[in-house]
């Protein structure tokens, strides 16, 4: 039984998928795991490079740039894991991050997605590892600078839950789109992404809604954590 489904949409960042897929495949060689790759109509060689040096991944080829909510359920749409990480070519995780992360998830059944600690380029904590439900007023609080000038407020800081310890583990509203591990039971319960919407913040907004409408859990473990090796390239994606 396959455990784990990796989702990627790749569009135009052949060097970052190469890295990503070397970490993941380095993750995953002790777990039943699968890796798809959706590439979205890239001319910059990606395709290329992922049939030579990873023959193992099952890519899917676009050929039209189709967006990021289709990319990733054509994908979902043939996973056999237990449970379903979508990932951002962009990132690269640790050796152990795979086997912990679905370690914690099987010891809490309640949780229906997890998010991780996330890492930049120089080693420091980036603050969409958490985020809060972005309600009109704390998307105000964010937009004019009080959530930066006040951090620590549980009034100001909830946009990405600043007033919250780096490090520790808590239920929160939304699941970074760096890096969403579902269960693939959730999923099929509540849906895949809505396709209407062409940009990367659908993934976000799936978590918004039908999670919360079914009162299941989002956790994140700052244990686990991935590195993000350019964050400009989560607008790439699209």
């Amino acid at each position: 039984m396959t455990k784990l489904s990796v989702v990627i949409v790749n569009y135009n960042v052949k060097h970052f998928i190469e890295q990503c897929l070397f970490s993941v495949l380095k993750a995953s060689e002790n777990i039943a795991c699968e890796v798809f790759v959706v590439d979205n109509n890239s001319v910059d060689g990606s395709v290329t490079l992922i049939k030579e040096k990873f023959p193992q991944v099952n890519l899917i080829v676009n050929k039209t740039n189709t967006g990021f909510s289709v990319a990733n359920n054509q994908a979902i749409k043939l996973a056999k894991g237990e449970y379903v990480l979508l990932l951002n070519p962009d990132t690269v995780v640790q050796e152990d991050t795979f086997t912990k992360i679905l370690a914690f998830m099987d010891a809490h059944p309640e949780a229906g997605g997890l998010g991780v600690k996330m890492l930049d380029g120089q080693g420091n904590f980036a603050p969409e590892s958490k985020r809060g439900l972005p309600t009109p007023s704390v998307a105000f609080y964010k937009m004019f600078g009080f959530s930066r000038f006040f951090p620590k407020s549980k009034r100001f800081g909830k946009y990405h839950l600043s007033y919250l310890p780096e490090d520790q583990i808590c239920e929160m509203d939304v699941i970074s789109g760096a890096f969403m591990l579902m269960r693939k039971s959730v999923l099929d319960k509540i849906g895949m992404l809505d396709e209407t919407f062409f940009h990367v913040r659908r993934k976000t907004l799936i978590c918004l809604t039908e999670l919360h409408k079914q009162a299941i859990k989002i956790i994140i473990s700052p244990k686990h954590k991935s590195f993000i090796i350019k964050e400009k390239v989560l607008n790439a994606v699209v």
